[in-house]
């Protein structure tokens, strides 16, 4: 696990250079997940976890690792706009706390500020009809966070 990308130069080292990440958006109901292919030009919206226990949520996580054979995840890190930490970045990192144990990739947060709302946005822009938004927004968003981390890969 890393620091968040305001607390560190590279947040991203602790990842492999190669191999398919997976990227989460942890929402207090849902869990968006997105996957970036092997060569790490581009994040796709997978699915949404309906939250129900920690266990449950983790078991579905491991799976999606295990079928994806994804090699890291990064994580959004839900700070506040002025760059502090407020109660769901601390639930954020307990998720992340306990996801370690079970599994044996590591696990960096990013900065995840905006992506809900630029996806939103973006969605009502296209016309989407707003249960349809609510359907696809979380996954969408765990892509936007996954693609934000692979143009940082890929600057370096």
């Amino acid at each position: 696990m890393t620091d968040t990308a305001a607390d560190a130069p590279n947040p991203l080292a602790a990842l492999p250079p190669t191999g398919k990440l997976l990227g989460l958006d942890l929402g207090t109901k849902t869990i968006g997940i997105a996957i970036a292919d092997g060569m790490r030009y581009s994040a796709t919206p997978l699915e949404t976890i309906r939250r129900t226990k920690f266990t449950q949520d983790a078991e579905r996580i491991i799976q999606l690792i295990a079928e994806n054979a994804a090699v890291g995840i990064v994580i959004g890190l839900p700070l506040n706009m002025d760059g502090s930490e407020g109660p769901r970045v601390q639930s954020t990192r307990a998720f992340v706390r306990n996801l370690l144990p079970k599994i044996s990739i590591p696990v960096v947060f990013w900065d995840e500020r905006l992506s809900t709302s630029a996806v939103t946005r973006t969605l009502i822009e296209a016309d989407v009809r707003r249960d349809k938004r609510a359907e696809v927004v979380d996954k969408l968003a765990a892509s936007y966070i996954l693609q934000g981390a692979l143009e940082r890969l890929r600057r370096g």
